[in-house]
């Protein structure tokens, strides 16, 4: 099976998910800099979310050119993934609105936290799909960096109930965490080029 329509498929949802969540962003009606004031919140959790569904098209796009074949199952895997991406533009509303508020913290830690869960979900079905010595295993490995994020966000969710600005500095630690270029896929497709360039010469 093909994976082209699935990564055109994957990225017209991701577009129209930062599209919606721009669209939330309401012009005041003031005239001066003081109206940008109150939507502060609103704004940095637009960043905030803008950052996580970008490292999430990152991540889908890397994984994506170290994958040969695809099949059922990991069409509906994607699917998943992209049903919690799209809880993105509604989370993201609800803390810009209500920042000090603890259920819609813990609601968009919820929602990073099961787009998460379902990224792995999807990633393990595809080395699945490609058997135990694809590409993809062995650039993912023991996968520290995610199960690290997964603990982090489950942090920020329980403390959403006691402090809220402590959750949202949690949710943006990780974003800066992925914020920097995870190069594994990258070097394990550059040798695997490399010895196939070895092996037409």
């Amino acid at each position: 099976m093909e994976k082209n329509r699935l990564e055109a498929f994957s990225d017209g949802v991701i577009a129209i998910i930062i599209t919606i969540m721009v669209l939330e962003l309401k012009v005041p009606h003031e005239s001066d800099l003081h109206a940008l004031v109150p939507l502060a919140p609103t704004f940095l959790a637009y960043v905030l979310s803008f950052a996580f569904v970008g490292i999430f098209w990152n991540n889908h796009h890397h994984m994506l050119n170290a994958t040969q074949r695809i099949d059922g199952r990991v069409l509906w895997a994607n699917l998943t993934l992209l049903f919690f991406l799209s809880l993105f533009p509604f989370a993201t509303a609800w803390m810009g609105e209500h920042h000090a508020a603890a259920a819609p913290s813990a609601l968009y830690g919820t929602v990073l936290l099961a787009s998460a869960i379902s990224y792995i979900v999807l990633q393990q079905t595809i080395i699945a799909a490609q058997g135990p010595h694809s590409l993809l295993q062995r650039a993912v490995g023991n996968d520290g960096k995610g199960k690290l994020s997964m603990v982090l966000i489950a942090c920020g969710i329980v403390s959403a109930f006691c402090v809220q600005y402590l959750a949202q500095c949690i949710y943006a630690a990780v974003a800066c965490i992925w914020l920097v270029p995870d190069r594994r896929i990258e070097r394990v497709l550059s040798k695997s080029d490399a010895r196939d360039d070895v092996r037409r010469d």
